[in-house]
């Protein structure tokens, strides 16, 4: 009798862990769809997050578009806290998932994205592996630090957050920097200053995969005025 309410407890707990970790899955991903994978990690900063989250999910309510499935990753299934103290479930967990394929790999901001951050070398390896196979890959703010230490915008223009500029060109001297810019776009690569301006940086992206109409409709129903002839950005 011990021995059977020892293994009906130890089934209990089991199925109580699988519905744990399946409550960290976000609804099924639409096939055909753009996957954007947001890398998120303790002290993520609020805006460089969910501005172009809110940008990229609401393609999902235009017709006539590939819309994006959007979803955030990390290296563990517990709750992260950003810098603002906002706590996020994530959806993956990149150490012992299996992360879909990323079209569109988004980097924000970190409180530790010039330090610690940079010397964790599983999440810069997998960066590296998502950003050499994805079809773009962006940062807002300091995340143009992870995508650097991950070797991904070597030959590439890129910039970063203002203040951080000096730094950026003193732990990546080989880089080619731009500053008084709000984004970068080179190659597949596209770096923004971060803050408010990720918004644009994010409708920028949208504009060139789906045009100026989308991008504008995107833009109204955020209550944001979008022209992308009057922000400030540089394309090679």
């Amino acid at each position: 009798m011990k021995h059977y309410c020892l293994l009906l407890l130890i089934f209990i707990l089991s199925c109580e862990h699988e519905a744990h970790d399946a409550s960290h899955r976000p609804t099924s991903l639409q096939p055909d769809w753009y996957n954007v994978g947001f890398l998120i990690m303790e002290g993520v900063y609020n805006t460089e997050l969910t501005a172009p989250y809110d940008i990229f999910q609401h393609t999902q309510y235009r017709e006539g578009i590939r819309p994006m499935n959007v979803f955030t990753i990390a290296d563990t299934h517990e709750p992260i806290q950003s810098f603002e103290g906002l706590r996020i479930l994530p959806d993956y967990n990149y150490l012992t998932d299996d992360v879909p394929i990323i079209d569109i790999l988004v980097v924000p901001s970190a409180e530790h994205h010039l330090d610690t951050d940079l010397e964790n070398e599983e999440m810069i390896n997998f960066v590296k592996s998502v950003g050499e196979r994805a079809q773009f890959i962006t940062s807002h703010c300091d995340g143009a630090f992870v995508l650097a230490k991950a070797g991904l915008l070597d030959g590439l223009k890129s910039t970063t957050f203002p203040t951080d500029i000096d730094t950026y060109k003193e732990m990546f001297p080989h880089l080619d920097v731009k500053s008084d810019v709000l984004f970068v776009h080179d190659g597949k690569a596209i770096t923004s200053a971060g803050g408010a301006k990720s918004f644009e940086a994010a409708l920028y992206l949208i504009e060139l995969l789906y045009g100026t109409e989308i991008a504008k409709s995107i833009a109204k129903g955020l209550v944001i005025d979008w022209n992308l002839e009057e922000v400030r950005y540089e394309v090679y």
